[in-house]
């Protein structure tokens, strides 16, 4: 059973920089898409930035230059590198995997536990 493990994140000021990591642990042979999503309260959630094994990228137009999604395929590890941090990144950031080849098949719909990042202005 494949598990996602986020960590990184915490307070910051307005302008400053994070980086979100998730780890996916498990008997894993490959992810085939890596993602980010953000949620507060009373919105829905939504998609910050995903990856492909590929290497494409996708960004939300909040987040376009100013984050970066990246992955490591031999720790299974994906980045979710924030910048020029402005208030309204202020959220609950999940990570989700999909298309996760494991041992006898495949998983979907992974997701991390969620770590909070708070935007200070």
């Amino acid at each position: 059973q494949v598990q996602l493990v986020e960590s990184g994140g915490g307070l910051v000021q307005a302008g400053g920089s994070l980086r979100l990591s998730c780890r996916a642990a498990g008997s894993i042979f490959s992810i085939g898409l890596q993602g980010w999503y953000r949620q507060v309260p009373g919105k829905q959630r939504e998609l910050v930035a995903s990856i492909t094994n590929g290497g494409i990228t996708t960004y939300a137009d909040s987040v376009k230059g100013r984050f970066t999604i990246s992955r490591d395929g031999v720790t299974n590890t994906f980045y979710l590198h924030m910048s020029s941090l402005e208030s309204e990144d202020t959220a609950v950031y999940y990570c989700k995997a999909d298309r996760v080849r494991v041992r006898g098949g495949w998983e979907d719909d992974l997701w991390g536990q969620g770590t909070q990042v708070t935007v200070s202005s």
